[in-house]
């Protein structure tokens, strides 16, 4: 990811506001969600195969 360059006629501001208790709490559930469905998604492990002697 590079870095936005700022055009010499034109003033970017950022007003951040603060966040509600709501939208708080829907973050930290996406988050958590998100984590979970990351913990599946690597705990499943392709099958090799390997010969067995019969």
């Amino acid at each position: 990811m590079g870095l936005i360059r700022e055009p010499l006629d034109v003033d970017f501001f950022v007003d951040p506001k603060p966040l509600t208790e709501k939208e708080k709490k829907m973050i930290s559930d996406f988050i958590k969600s998100d984590k979970e469905k990351r913990k599946s998604k690597n705990y499943i492990k392709k099958g090799t195969y390997t010969q067995h002697s019969v």
